[in-house]
């Protein structure tokens, strides 16, 4: 065994090798004898393909470069749905859905040109049209008026179901065609916050008769509402603090399921799905404890929830047919991955074909810590391991505190090969559900509300003091780094602490103040519970905005950025980078001129971590 000093270890987890394995699968979907899901591919520039098997064969439906995706709420999602007769999806370059007819292998535009974004799509076969969530960005190019619509397949003919609210998801017809289900919310809520959960009466024609709000307020979150096989219309609600399953009765709802448990997460993209019909009777889903995803069946009848037991960390996009479920699942050792549940057994769809070794992967540790202020927040610490690498003796690795994005949101428990990056390097790393992120209930998620900035890092501090009170790390060599809202955590511990000795901001946000007045429809009142209502709280978005306190900030940072982002603007890194160049701290700008919010290509990727990789090397090499 050779012995190599800390962050410096050989790997065979390389860029390359990560961007190879890293192929993204969403949203299964089974119709007849064929099962489709969306593969988002690195090495052909982050284009969405979508795939299908029949009959035991594998098929990439469209060539390149077409590329399935919305840009629907700027974050997509749920960009393409198959029929038996037809697969209607949105291309990428022109935000227009289109009709795939799979007997006659055409396809053909089915909405005009013009400035409209469409996601979340149900097919009404009785009335022959396609219902979809509409942005229509005629009049207003940054703030579009949203909508339900259905589109008649013969004329073209585009209908307006439901406007009125500012934003609109699942629209789902009953099994009898009588009844329309959707969400709908207004600013300044996100969908977390508050939704309402809305049943409209539809004629022959899909003319709206009436509507009820059957669930929801701004207090209370719901998530995706499903009509089952029987008729009956199911949801997910927080309203007893945890995300659980709810029936509606026809005068109230009713809970399928009372549990300290989330079944579901925060819908930042459409299409979002924790649970399906296996029948009548039995949902297949999946839920998060302590941030873990485990999986069960729920008999209606009894109200009763069997676990399944698995390997599984994390899961998602539940699809459900005929007594089969499909979903997407990774445990501590093996990617992401399709998989489907057939008659009591598990059995991989697709499967990586060339895994990483367990002698060089990590395993997470959860760990729950007091926090600075009193409280206590979550984690999970992965120790640097190499099985051909020894330290020297004496020593302790660094550390690199990791901030999930959103910020409302969770870090992931599978297996993680850009966090396997950096331990198979001999750095350690802890991932942090600082207060505020999901999967503990909403008390813990409301304790980020007005203390954006202040409460998460605390919890980053917090984590930092706990494991060098446990001897597990350097305290000399600590770096902090995140993305997007992660990102702004990132430069404000910097700025407002002296706990950390470098930092990586990954599109991050250096300016709330700046953020508030240029971002999209979705989050443009986000920061209102986070920080304040602007510009009423002008002066608290300045007092944690790090860009105001410069003078404050006195270690390295490396930037990364792409130029098309338009949720966290290139001026956010730029002005961050200009001031800190200007006071004479050592900083690295790094741009991608094709990138948006969020590295999708393969050069991106290996580019991004060789120079994190690098910076934190030089930087720790000179202490």
């Amino acid at each position: 065994m050779n012995v190599n000093h800390y962050g410096h270890w050989p790997s065979p987890i390389t860029p390359e090798s990560l961007t190879a394995q890293s192929v993204r699968i969403s949203d299964p979907q089974a119709v007849g004898d064929r099962l489709y899901w969306l593969e988002t591919r690195p090495q052909e520039k982050g284009r969405n393909v979508l795939v299908y098997e029949h009959s035991g064969v594998r098929t990439t439906l469209f060539a390149t470069p077409l590329s399935i995706r919305t840009r629907a709420q700027e974050y997509g999602g749920s960009s393409y749905l198959a029929t038996e007769a037809f697969i209607f999806f949105v291309q990428d370059s022109d935000q227009r859905i289109y009709q795939y007819d799979i007997d006659f292998v055409r396809t053909k535009p089915l909405t005009p040109e013009g400035a409209f974004r469409y996601a979340d799509f149900y097919f009404d076969a009785q009335r022959q049209c396609l219902l979809a969530v509409q942005e229509d960005y005629t009049e207003n190019s940054h703030h579009p008026d949203a909508s339900i619509v259905a589109i008649h397949l013969q004329t073209g003919a585009i209908k307006i179901l439901a406007k009125g609210a500012d934003f609109y998801s699942n629209p789902r017809v009953s099994p009898d065609g009588k009844n329309l289900s959707y969400l709908r919310w207004f600013h300044p809520q996100m969908p977390w916050d508050g939704t309402e959960c809305v049943v409209a009466e539809l004629d022959e024609q899909a003319n709206v008769l009436r509507e009820k709000i059957i669930a929801g307020s701004v207090t209370e979150s719901i998530f995706q509402p499903q009509w089952s096989p029987a008729g009956d219309l199911f949801f997910v609600s927080d309203r007893n603090n945890w995300w659980n399953i709810y029936h509606w009765n026809g005068t109230g709802a009713e809970p399928i399921i009372i549990l300290d448990a989330e079944f579901a997460t925060p819908q930042w993209v459409f299409g979002m799905s924790t649970y399906g019909f296996l029948n009548e009777n039995e949902i297949f889903c999946c839920y998060s404890q302590q941030g873990y995803w485990h999986l069960g069946i729920i008999d209606i009848h009894k109200k009763k929830l069997q676990s399944i037991d698995s390997d599984f960390r994390d899961i998602s996009a539940v699809h459900c047919r005929n007594n089969t479920a499909y979903f997407v699942a990774s445990s501590a050792t093996t990617a992401p991955q399709l998989w489907a549940f057939i008659s009591a057994a598990i059995y991989p769809i697709t499967l990586n074909n060339d895994p990483v070794s367990t002698d060089y992967i990590s395993q997470s540790t959860p760990v729950t810590f007091s926090t600075r202020d009193g409280d206590s927040a979550h984690a999970f610490f992965y120790p640097p391991k190499n099985i051909e690498i020894s330290p020297p003796h004496d020593s302790l690795p660094p550390l690199i505190i990791v901030c999930h994005g959103g910020p409302t949101g969770a870090t992931e428990t599978g297996l993680n090969l850009k966090i396997q990056f950096w331990t198979s390097r001999g750095f350690a790393v802890l991932d942090i559900n600082y207060r505020g992120s999901t999967g503990y209930g909403r008390q813990y998620r409301d304790r980020l509300k007005n203390n954006w900035g202040i409460t998460d890092v605390i919890d980053a501090c917090s984590g930092v003091d706990y494991l060098i009170a446990q001897g597990l790390v350097d305290k000399n060599k600590i770096a902090i780094r995140g993305s997007s809202a992660g990102g702004y955590t990132v430069l404000a511990a910097l700025t407002f602490t002296n706990v950390f000795k470098a930092g990586a901001s990954l599109y991050g946000i250096g300016d709330l103040e700046a953020l508030a007045k240029d971002t999209h429809k979705f989050e443009v009142h986000y920061l209102d519970s986070l920080v304040g209502a602007y510009p009423r709280e002008q002066a608290i978005y300045q007092a944690r905005s790090p860009i105001h306190h410069i003078e404050q900030l006195n270690c390295p940072v490396i930037f990364l950025q792409g130029l098309q982002d338009k949720v966290v603007p290139p001026a956010q890194a730029e002005a961050m980078v200009n001031a800190l160049t200007a006071k004479g701290i050592y900083t690295e700008y790094v741009t991608f001129a094709e990138e948006a919010h969020g590295f999708r290509q393969a050069q991106t990727i290996q580019r991004a971590l060789e120079a994190e990789l690098a910076f934190y090397q030089k930087v720790f090499s000179e202490m």
